[in-house]
């Protein structure tokens, strides 16, 4: 089982007892993580993927220790001109070891929020055609031209559906 786990601005993928290193986290060394941004979880062939993140998913970890990376080196130069400016930068970060990953609900909610944006993209075209007929497409006012019988529609062009319709 793995997952697809937002961490302090970046994604990563985790496997339980799995060591990573992320940006630095205001959490002290020893102390649980709860990771809610979960992206995707995987459990052999059964994928659940959220759109964006899974409702009711969470990743969790406990905090090892806090440390810097390695350094790097940033060196600028321009030719000619006698400028040259070096710079070292050292990362500061967080070994975290993921203890568990729960998708618990993900599968309930994922439908339901299906089906809350599927009814009002069915209502809405309804409501907006009865009021104002210029903000619908050509191809919406030929469908609703074609349902009410009017023959011709072909040939028209969006202000004589308008006018035939009206």
């Amino acid at each position: 089982m793995y997952a697809i786990v937002e961490i302090a601005g970046q994604q990563f993928k985790v496997v339980k007892d799995q060591k990573v290193f992320v940006n630095r986290l205001q959490t002290e060394e020893g102390k649980q993580v709860a990771f809610d941004n979960v992206l995707l979880v995987a459990d052999g062939d059964n994928v659940t993927v959220g759109a964006p993140a899974i409702d009711g998913a969470q990743v969790g970890a406990k905090v090892l220790k806090h440390l810097k990376g390695d350094k790097v080196i940033v060196f600028k130069k321009k030719r000619r001109k006698g400028y040259r400016v070096k710079n070292g930068h050292r990362q500061a970060l967080t070994e975290i070891v993921i203890e568990s990953i729960a998708a618990s609900g993900a599968k309930k909610a994922a439908p339901a929020k299906e089906a809350k944006k599927a009814e009002p993209k069915v209502e809405a075209p309804k409501a907006e055609a009865s009021q104002d007929l210029s903000k619908l497409t050509v191809a919406e006012l030929k469908e609703m031209a074609k349902a009410k019988g009017i023959e011709g529609i072909s040939s028209m062009k969006k202000a004589d559906l308008i006018a035939a319709l009206s």
